[in-house]
């Protein structure tokens, strides 16, 4: 596992939950920090969709459609959610400097 790869993870919220793809950011000491993808973004308000970096590489990142990072929450999930598992894609070089250069402004 290595930052920027995407996986699969099961992600909970208040009455209920889905398998959704996830960008690795961080990797801790057994711990993983993260960012949610998407694709819905045209129904989003304008504040949200601020929020949102859109994948340009999507198909060469392993994604089905077009995505987007949701950079609003960094979530930290435990390493053991990720084993036994293997990543679905990876940003692609081009992504990967928009995404930070997006991250500091």
């Amino acid at each position: 596992m290595e930052p920027f790869d995407i996986f699969i993870a099961y992600m909970s919220w208040d009455g209920g939950g889905k398998a959704r793809p996830v960008l690795v950011f961080i990797l801790g000491d057994g711990t993983v920090d993260i960012y949610r993808i998407t694709t819905q973004y045209e129904s989003k308000s304008d504040a949200i969709k601020e929020q949102y970096f859109k994948i340009i590489d999507w198909a060469q990142a392993g994604l089905d459609r077009q995505s987007y990072v949701d950079v609003g929450t960094l979530i930290t999930l435990s390493m053991a959610t990720f084993e036994g598992k293997t990543p679905i894609g990876k940003l692609t070089e081009s992504d990967k400097l928009r995404l930070l250069e997006f991250l500091s402004s």
